[in-house]
């Protein structure tokens, strides 16, 4: 028999492929890498089981150029996102055999509607789980102080939208004073998760020396917005301790912290407007407290003098002469008072104000007792592990996910499980014996 060479063979092989596949396919996968070169966008595609992360089948598709010049555009602009690895994506191939290179499915569709179906089950799943968790509303539950000027800033030290929300700040009309820290953060890309959880916990360390947080993005691709969406990120910012204003830059999309932060506003601008406003709230409000009190005092003095004056009328000269002489001292004092009350309420803010920075120092000494409590019985929890035996050469023996402690409890045929360090031997009884020591 004639052998064949391998530019034969794989002829055969282009042959019977452009025979048996001669028509496009619709394929669902999820892309394990991509990358671009020179226009061209290769994939490595991957499936996994349902219920594991165990690939069952893998295969390499190529779009072209002036393909995928059309696709990739049309794909960011519906659905947010440009591709990337570990999306899952619906795509139109049509099957491709080279001698020299070999097998490739080549791309020449993509419909944005399956990825879109797919990010939103994703940040369903996210905002499932918070809410089974029972975080879902914590953050927003925290109340945003009163004077709320210490302001931690997560974003980029580089960003517009961090210039505008400093400028905001600074240029109010009523002059209001802020203190900023920026703890900056990468805001798009892969590492927007990490490195805001980073700077979060940056924030914990000084936790008492802040009243509010503020992540603002400002600018960006509205791509760039999957980062936002993750479930971990997610469970930092609705456990931390301080209310987390958020300011990312978009109207149309809501992203995962968005939902859960204590306040969400469009735009790093709108976020310094907000803390504004709050403070001009706080400030309208000390003030109208001490318009009103004000009033109430001088019109209860002006209801004491039109009494006097009333009750002088009706006494003699003498009388009249001292009702003169406490009209004349209540005048006196009536122009005392509103400063008097305008000094105990500056005296009184100061108290507030004291207080107010006292409270977190006594509620971190008691978060610090509590943990210290909760790691003595974590610590008392893992002397009564029971892998702890298994680990020094001892085994137990289970029936039917119980420890067995009679033998005379099992019949001849059933079948046993013998644990040990690292792993379980499965036994079937054929008799048992009681053995006694003598």
């Amino acid at each position: 028999m004639k052998a064949l060479s391998l530019y034969e063979l794989n002829s055969l092989v282009r042959e019977a492929i452009e025979m048996s596949l001669d028509r496009p396919f619709w394929v669902e996968a999820e892309i394990s890498d991509l990358n671009e070169s020179h226009g061209h966008c290769y994939m490595d595609l991957i499936q996994k089981e349902e219920r594991a992360n165990t690939p069952v089948a893998r295969a390499s598709a190529k779009c072209w150029r002036n393909t995928w010049a059309v696709l990739k555009p049309f794909f960011i602009k519906s659905t947010g996102q440009v591709p990337h690895a570990g999306m899952k994506m619906l795509l139109q191939v049509h099957a491709d055999f080279h001698e020299n290179y070999g097998f490739s499915w080549i791309v020449t569709d993509i419909d944005p509607t399956y990825s879109i179906g797919d990010m939103m089950q994703k940040r369903r799943r996210i905002i499932e789980q918070l809410k089974k968790e029972g975080v879902f509303t914590l953050n927003k539950e925290l109340p945003l102080p009163l004077f709320a000027q210490r302001i931690a800033v997560i974003s980029s030290n580089t960003a517009a939208g961090y210039g505008d929300f400093q400028n905001q700040l600074l240029s109010n009309e009523r002059h209001l004073t802020f203190t900023t820290t920026l703890f900056p953060a990468i805001m798009q890309g892969e590492q927007v998760t990490e490195s805001i959880i980073a700077a979060l916990n940056s924030i914990m360390l000084h936790e008492s020396e802040y009243d509010c947080v503020v992540i603002i993005r400002g600018g960006g691709a509205t791509s760039d917005l999957s980062g936002f969406d993750s479930l971990e990120l997610a469970e930092n910012v609705a456990n931390f301790p301080l209310p987390i204003i958020t300011g990312i830059g978009h109207d149309r999309d809501e992203s995962v912290i968005d939902m859960i932060s204590h306040t969400r506003v469009k735009t790093p601008t709108a976020a310094a407007v907000f803390l504004i406003d709050h403070l001009s709230e706080v400030a309208e409000r000390i003030d109208h407290a001490a318009q009103r009190l004000t009033h109430i005092v001088t019109q209860q003095m002006k209801d004491e003098k039109h009494r006097i004056d009333m009750a002088a009328q009706r006494l003699n000269g003498t009388v009249r002469q001292l009702m003169r002489e406490q009209q004349h001292r209540i005048t006196r004092l009536q122009e005392h008072i509103p400063a008097v009350c305008m000094l105990t309420i500056t005296r009184q803010k100061s108290h507030l104000d004291l207080l107010q920075m006292r409270i977190p120092v006594t509620l971190k000494q008691r978060i610090q007792k509590e943990q210290h409590l909760l790691q003595l019985t974590d610590a008392r929890l893992k002397l009564l592990d029971p892998e702890l035996p298994l680990k020094r050469g001892y085994s137990i023996t289970l029936h039917q996910g119980k420890p067995i402690k009679n033998i005379h409890l099992l019949q001849a045929g059933e079948q046993i499980e013998t644990r040990v360090e690292q792993g379980t031997i499965t036994s079937v009884v054929t008799g048992t014996q009681n053995k006694h020591p003598k």
